[in-house]
C-alpha cells in the first residue's frame, strides 16, 4: 500500500482529532455543542464580568450553522445556563449571557475537560501544545466561514 500524501495525512489527522473531541465525552454532562457555546460565553464572562455574547458572534466563532446555534442556545436556556437578552445599542441583535448562579454547573464540566487537557499536555509537552494552538489559530484565520 502506498504512503498517504501529506494532504491526505492532514485530512485524516483532522478527522481523527475532531472525532476524539466530539466522542470521548470531554464534556460529560453536556452536549458537545452546548459546551462549545458555554466556553465562549464563560470566556467573555471572565473578561468583563457580564458575559454578553451576540448570536452573530457565536456563529462566527464556532463556525456552527445558525440553526444549530439557535437550537443549542434554546437547550442551554431550558437548562437555565443561558438567558437571551436584547442589546442596549441595537434591539434587533440577540444576545445571550450566563445565568450567573448556575455557572458552577458548567464550570464542573469545564473542570473535567481541563483535567483531560492537562493529561494531554503531559504526553505531548507544553511546546508542542503551544505549537498546536498557534497552528490552529492560523488555520482558523484563513479558513472560509
Amino acid at each position: 500500500m502506498e504512503e498517504l500524501e501529506l494532504e491526505e495525512e492532514v485530512i485524516t489527522a483532522w478527522v481523527r482529532l475532531t472525532g476524539i473531541l466530539k466522542n470521548t465525552r470531554l464534556t460529560k454532562g453536556m452536549i458537545y455543542n452546548e459546551a462549545v457555546i458555554m466556553l465562549l460565553v464563560n470566556r467573555r464572562y471572565n473578561e468583563d464580568g457580564e458575559g454578553l455574547v451576540s448570536f452573530k458572534e457565536i456563529v462566527s466563532e464556532t463556525k456552527m450553522l445558525k440553526s444549530l446555534v439557535n437550537r443549542t442556545i434554546d437547550s442551554l436556556v431550558r437548562k437555565n445556563l443561558l438567558e437571551r437578552c436584547e442589546g442596549e445599542s441595537d434591539r434587533r441583535t440577540t444576545f445571550v449571557r450566563p445565568v450567573k448562579e448556575n455557572l458552577p454547573q458548567y464550570l464542573e464540566v469545564h473542570r473535567r475537560t481541563l483535567e483531560m487537557v492537562k493529561k494531554i499536555l503531559e504526553i505531548v509537552g507544553r511546546e508542542d501544545a503551544a505549537a498546536f494552538v498557534r497552528i490552529s489559530k492560523r488555520i482558523s484565520e484563513i479558513c472560509p466561514e
